[in-house]
């Protein structure tokens, strides 16, 4: 009767032990298989070409998906941040196209932006009390038609002509462009792309900012129970504030990464942005078993991301069908985060 009680308990530890590791290292198991089906199914996926077109793709992606893990971390979400980096890479474009500004000064605009974006955000969260979707909502909307009335409705780009009659004769700096299209050495030539390496430094600076400074640990605490981080005495209104106001300045820099790619302004170009970040963050959560918004999870929900989207582009896979394949593996993502854990339950 014993070792049959006891067999059973070691059959059920035995069980528990793979869930758990299922959990734990499934997604990172599913990053790789996917990489090593689409190097076989796709031709050229492996090629350095590729693995040039992803790191740029997730470059973009993954700045704005940390930006929305430091909302996250504090318990809101930002909606707004594909429509500031639209409105950075439309601000950086008119002041170097139109107003024939530098680099410096085209950088420092889109940097201001983000930043009263993030704090009009706050203001309304904390202040006004408007819920956290609604309010970046309604910003979002509020940038996609500001960012279109100087040019009224139209792209930026050099010679093209303004609604006054003028013809904008700047250009892009080559210092500027660098940013977006330079690619450095590793392993192979013309590898990594300079975007690349901003992604990295900015998921290096987030991940220790949350994991290792009292600010970052308290912006978690904040998140986990907001009433009684206020009873410990945190100023609980200024985390959230500075949480937004992180979230725009990195769409900032998401913007301007895109504006250096491309080289213009072209309004229809952050269409999947939010949609591409939200998935890359919220994936984040089921990566170590983690079930929670960290920096290093959402960097590898942006490669995911970035696979995925590479991968189904060279099988010559439908476009309409890209976003339906992102939200299924969204949803196991969370499924393995929270149903399974059993994290969800209160």
């Amino acid at each position: 009767m014993n070792s049959s009680l006891a067999g059973r308990a070691t059959a059920r530890e035995r069980s528990m032990t793979l869930r758990d590791y299922a959990i734990r290292y499934g997604f990172i198991i599913l990053l790789v298989g996917l990489i090593a089906y689409f190097a076989i199914a796709a031709d050229g996926f492996a090629s350095p070409q590729s693995a040039v077109f992803i790191f740029q793709s997730v470059a973009i992606t993954g700045v704005l998906a940390l930006g929305v893990t430091a909302t996250l971390v504090v318990g809101g979400f930002d909606l707004s941040i594909g429509s500031v980096a639209t409105s950075a890479m439309m601000a950086a474009s008119y002041a170097m196209v139109v107003l024939e500004q530098n680099a410096i000064v085209a950088v420092i605009a889109c940097l201001v932006i983000g930043v009263i974006v993030g704090l009009i955000n706050g203001w309304l969260i904390v202040y006004m009390r408007v819920p956290d979707l609604l309010a970046t909502l309604g910003m979002m909307f509020l940038l996609l038609g500001l960012q279109r009335i100087p040019t009224e409705g139209r792209s930026i780009a050099t010679g093209m002509t303004m609604p006054d009659g003028s013809v904008a004769n700047g250009k892009f700096s080559e210092a500027f462009l660098a940013l977006g299209r330079h690619r450095i050495d590793f392993f192979i030539p013309n590898l990594i792309p300079v975007s690349v390496v901003v992604l990295v430094v900015l998921a290096l600076l987030i991940w220790f900012f949350l994991e290792y400074t009292r600010f970052g640990r308290m912006m978690y605490a904040v998140g986990s129970n907001e009433r009684a981080a206020e009873l410990a005495g945190a100023p609980v209104k200024a985390y959230k504030i500075w949480a937004y106001v992180i979230s725009g300045v990195f769409a900032s820099i998401g913007g301007i990464l895109l504006a250096a790619r491309l080289g213009r302004g072209d309004i229809a170009s952050g269409n999947n942005l939010l949609l591409d970040a939200v998935a890359a963050a919220l994936i984040g959560y089921a990566v170590l078993g983690a079930a929670k918004p960290n920096a290093f999870g959402t960097a590898v929900g942006a490669v995911f991301v970035g696979v995925l989207l590479q991968g189904l582009t060279m099988m010559n896979a439908p476009y309409y069908t890209q976003d339906f394949v992102k939200g299924a593996v969204l949803v196991v993502a969370l499924v393995f985060t929270f149903a399974l854990s059993g994290r969800g339950k209160r």
